[in-house]
């Protein structure tokens, strides 16, 4: 018997390695800075940034209503 051509879907197959590798990436990338004394939300906020999408609270002439 053949082995099958996709695991999931010719469409799907990527997708779901995409997804995994990300998830991997963001464990590690925790898992590092919490070694680091940082908190979770400590590193979502730099990763926020570091990517061009500073929080609200990073800018002070922006008021919270």
């Amino acid at each position: 018997m053949p082995s099958p051509a996709h695991l999931i879907s010719k469409v799907g197959d990527p997708i779901f390695a995409a997804v995994i590798g990300l998830s991997a990436a963001a464990t590690r990338i925790n898992r590092e800075e919490k070694e680091l004394g940082r908190s979770s939300q400590q590193t979502v906020d730099a990763g926020l940034r570091r990517i061009g999408f500073p929080r609200q609270s990073d800018h002070p002439e922006v008021k919270k209503n």
